[in-house]
């Protein structure tokens, strides 16, 4: 399938290693930045201000029921930065697990949730999204050494700190997580497999699986051919997924039936996740990480109104 070129406006620069946008009804848009440690408030005009210093590797961000900003952090990446383009190559020589964390947006407090699951360590949550229930489904995808990879899980977790529970597991380096429009539908996205992959939703933390010889219980939507990988993903209100794709960088738009439908090609090769935003959710924010860019293009469909 031929691509077609993302056309639009890089509104910010000088961010570092920036993901997990959240359109703000202001017009700002939040990110954090992996190798900041940050979470940081792009302004319209494109002025950076740091609302909290959050250490480790801040991944993915939304916003709860209670208005706070909800923050999956991997613990933190080692780096390399090769001609102004930098880019993650394995864990940070001081990790020591991942979290998800609270920030009061009003002041910059950061609390810290949920670091373990029934015993078992957060190793690298990655991405996040909220159901109408008050809850949140994310990510964790692991951890890559030199040596070997630690095998990653999806979760549902409260936001008062109450309740976490394994839903799907193991799966291999889940990054991206969306639910359908009727939130019946649980969306989830590999990396390193460039698999896009769907799971029932029952009940509040409770997914349904398919049997052997599915590897991680999900039904299989598509996969991509030759070497590609995904990142994280929204969801539009047609529901469409559409999943940032690294390599040959871009948004990768796929049907809840499998289809590839489109692919928008990105200017760098870490476009690394999209959120919409504006008024009627038509503007699409995307992460070019590599260069440490916010970029913002006018997208042909509307994105979901996420709950919160």
């Amino acid at each position: 399938m031929g691509g077609l070129k993302l056309q639009g406006e890089v509104i910010a620069t000088g961010l570092r290693f920036p993901e997990g946008p959240v359109a703000l009804p202001d017009g700002s848009v939040l990110v954090v930045e992996i190798a900041g440690g940050r979470l940081v408030r792009v302004l319209p005009n494109g002025e950076l201000s740091v609302v909290a210093e959050l250490g480790g590797g801040p991944n993915g961000a939304a916003l709860g029921p209670d208005g706070h900003c909800y923050i999956c952090n991997n613990g933190g990446f080692s780096w390399r930065t090769d001609d102004g383009f930098t880019r993650p190559t394995g864990a940070a020589a001081d990790y020591r697990g991942g979290a998800i964390q609270r920030v009061d947006l009003s002041n910059g407090e950061v609390e810290t949730l949920y670091t373990q699951c029934e015993g078992i360590p957060l190793h690298g949550p990655n991405d996040i999204v909220f159901d109408a229930h008050g809850g949140f489904w994310f990510s964790d995808f692991g951890k890559t050494f030199e040596d070997r990879i630690l095998r990653g899980a999806v979760y549902y977790a409260r936001i008062d700190g109450s309740f976490i529970r394994r839903a799907a597991h193991p799966v291999l380096t889940p990054n991206g997580v969306g639910l359908s429009p009727d939130g019946r539908t649980l969306y989830v996205s590999e990396t390193e497999t460039s698999r896009l992959w769907s799971y029932p939703v029952k009940a509040p933390g409770e997914l349904g699986h398919e049997p052997w010889p599915s590897p991680n219980g999900g039904r299989l939507v598509h996969g991509l051919p030759g070497f590609q990988r995904f990142d994280s993903l929204a969801v539009e209100e047609s529901g469409n997924i559409c999943v940032a794709t690294l390599v040959r960088g871009g948004i990768s738009v796929f049907a809840p039936t499998g289809e590839l439908l489109e692919f928008h090609e990105a200017p760098e090769g870490y476009c690394t996740n999209i959120c919409f935003g504006a008024a009627d959710r038509r503007t699409a924010f995307i992460t070019l990480s590599g260069h440490g860019q916010l970029f913002a293009v006018r997208w042909p469909r509307a994105g979901l109104a996420l709950s919160a």
